[in-house]
């Protein structure tokens, strides 16, 4: 078997079993969609973000983060604003719920890193963790 069947045989292995291949389910179990709570960890992180800015940290398209937004905002959990400088832009924002609603899956997804990790041998975390900066920096080139 050649190394690109290898490679995609792993991760594709990865993906089942992290559960990334449930679109209404996050890997930690929780039932939002994978793209919802990737968003709502983003806004979290920054409080406030250009929805352009979004799009570009989960690589999605303009439209898709669009829709993405609009499914937040339909939940209660974010909400959409007029750049002041700019009246074209459009600004991203939590609400009181959204931030709940992120602060839960923050402690869900520890759990559940610390639990795959904890199975890890400790003298292997560091291997597996620069291989996985090392494919995703491979991934990100042109």
């Amino acid at each position: 078997m050649g190394d690109e069947r290898e490679l995609q045989d792993a991760v594709s292995r990865f993906v089942r079993a992290f559960g990334l291949h449930q679109p209404d389910q996050t890997p930690c179990g929780r039932p939002i969609p994978v793209s919802e709570a990737h968003a709502l960890g983003e806004l979290a992180r920054d409080g406030t973000l250009r929805q352009n800015d979004l799009a570009h940290r989960l690589r999605l398209e303009k439209s898709t983060t669009s829709r993405l937004v609009t499914q937040l905002i339909n939940r209660g959990w974010a909400e959409r604003t007029t750049a002041p400088d700019d009246g074209r832009g459009v600004l991203v924002r939590l609400t009181t719920a959204g931030a709940k609603a992120a602060e839960q899956l923050a402690e869900a997804r520890a759990a559940r890193f610390a639990a795959v990790l904890e199975r890890v041998p400790p003298d292997e975390r560091t291997g597996v963790l620069h291989a996985l900066t090392i494919l995703t920096e491979a991934m990100d080139e042109p």
